[in-house]
């Protein structure tokens, strides 16, 4: 394990010294702490990028961190390469037989007659000398970062047999100043790897528990903006944003329906905080709980049958599941006193929640059927867990010398990385669901 940090450290400042340029528009370079011990041998060869994309960053160096960072992938460096073949008939296996690589990739990006990048790449299996895929991205060259990130969601999916979450987004909240006369507080894009972050509201208010659309078009949040708790919707492209409740006392925790159509959110607008439901074509209100303790933090399973809430009603902070078309609710936690902010995993056998244990809030990992509980992060002070749309990898917020940070997670607790910011703290992160245009349609 010690050889694999040390490698791993280097790969961070590879990484550092590459995005130097970028700084100033991202989340700090990618601090990893833990990943496989066992992990899959593979080249990314750099690409021959021709003509006015030479000067680009080399796009190898951005597929290879995001396998890397999966925790499942160790990149060969560049310097222990025997060659660098740019196309199928100069790739030798021997050559990467005797470095012990498992997988090879090899591309070259040339310019389209409209001016795109257009990326061939080739990835080859050593082990078995086969070619596995030859596939081409086509994109503007604003989208070079994107066109990257989607080759390594292909070459990843063909090895592990599962899709790639590298071309998602992120959303979280960026605090400056906090508590000051000049604190300002913002809705953060980014790509999943913390690069490319821009604003997309501002407000010297609070803006809190941002979440995404399932098409990834649109957001709900909650903001302080009227001088009180309002829910808002915004449109990610046009910026257009609306407010769709502002009551009195509590209106937080929008959560769009897997299909759409209605968001589950809390209020408070009877005298207790309760789950309702807005229908969004014609904002109608349903009350979904109905109990004297405190309910909050709904989420949904997977195909929309139920919703998931924390509450108090049994005198201290459990999880719980309401049906919809019953109204049947049933307790989900049993190990501790406190569990919180659960979020379903694809496929509704497990969530993810924040699990206390000894007086520390960590992110947990359960087993419906079996109720049994996995601590995942060794961090402390834990909070919005927020799962990959594969259900590899989850991001969440946490503490580091007293700012916030956010950290990902894979979902057994083997690999771990942290994405600090130097401009604020950063908390509540969200990841996005699949993005199937280029960049998310930027």
């Amino acid at each position: 394990m010690k050889t694999l940090l040390v490698a791993w450290a280097s790969l961070v400042l590879q990484c550092a010294l590459v995005a130097g340029a970028q700084a100033a528009e991202s989340l700090d370079t990618i601090i990893i702490d833990a990943g496989y011990d066992r992990q899959t041998r593979i080249a990314i060869v750099p690409f021959a990028q021709a003509g006015e994309f030479a000067n680009l960053q080399q796009m190898s160096d951005i597929i290879s961190f995001d396998l890397s960072r999966s925790g499942q992938f160790a990149a060969l460096p560049r310097a222990n390469m025997l060659s660098y073949p740019s196309r199928p008939n100069e790739v030798f296996m021997r050559d990467w037989r005797v470095l012990g690589v498992e997988y090879v990739v090899i591309g070259s990006v040339a310019t389209a007659a409209n001016g795109n990048a257009v990326t061939r790449y080739y990835l080859f299996d050593v082990v078995n000398e086969r070619q596995m895929l030859a596939n081409e991205v086509t994109g503007a060259r604003r989208q070079w970062r994107d066109i990257a990130h989607r080759v390594s969601d292909q070459v990843y999916e063909a090895i592990t047999g599962i899709r790639g979450a590298f071309s998602t987004k992120i959303l979280y909240v960026l605090a400056r100043n906090a508590g000051s006369p000049n604190a300002t507080y913002s809705i953060e894009i980014a790509d999943s790897d913390g690069e490319r972050s821009r604003s997309l509201f501002s407000s010297p208010q609070p803006v809190m528990s941002p979440s995404w659309s399932p098409d990834g078009r649109q957001i709900a949040y909650t903001s302080f903006e009227t001088g009180r708790q309002a829910i808002v919707l915004q449109d990610i492209f046009s910026g257009r944003r609306e407010l769709i409740t502002n009551f009195t006392g509590i209106n937080s925790s929008p959560v769009f329906s897997p299909d759409g159509r209605s968001i589950a959110l809390v209020l408070s607008r009877d005298g207790n905080p309760e789950i309702y439901l807005m229908d969004l074509r014609d904002r109608r209100l349903r009350r979904l709980t109905q109990h004297p303790a405190i309910d909050t933090e709904p989420s949904w399973s997977e195909d929309g049958r139920y919703v998931i809430f924390t509450s108090d009603r049994g005198g201290r902070p459990q999880i719980y599941q309401l049906e919809l078309a019953t109204n049947m609710i049933e307790r989900l936690t049993f190990s501790g006193n406190y569990n919180t902010r659960a979020r379903l995993l694809p496929g509704g056998k497990h969530m993810v929640f924040i699990h206390r244990r000894n007086n520390i809030d960590h992110v947990a990992w359960q087993d419906l059927e079996r109720g049994d509980v996995r601590v995942l992060t060794q961090t402390a002070l834990d909070e919005s867990p927020s799962v990959a749309p594969n259900g590899t990898m989850l991001i969440y917020a946490t503490q580091d010398r007293g700012r916030g940070i956010l950290g990902v997670v894979s979902l057994d607790g083997r690999v771990r990385y942290r994405l600090p910011s130097s401009s604020g703290d950063v908390r509540e992160p969200s990841w996005s669901p699949y993005l199937d245009t280029l960049g998310g349609g930027w």
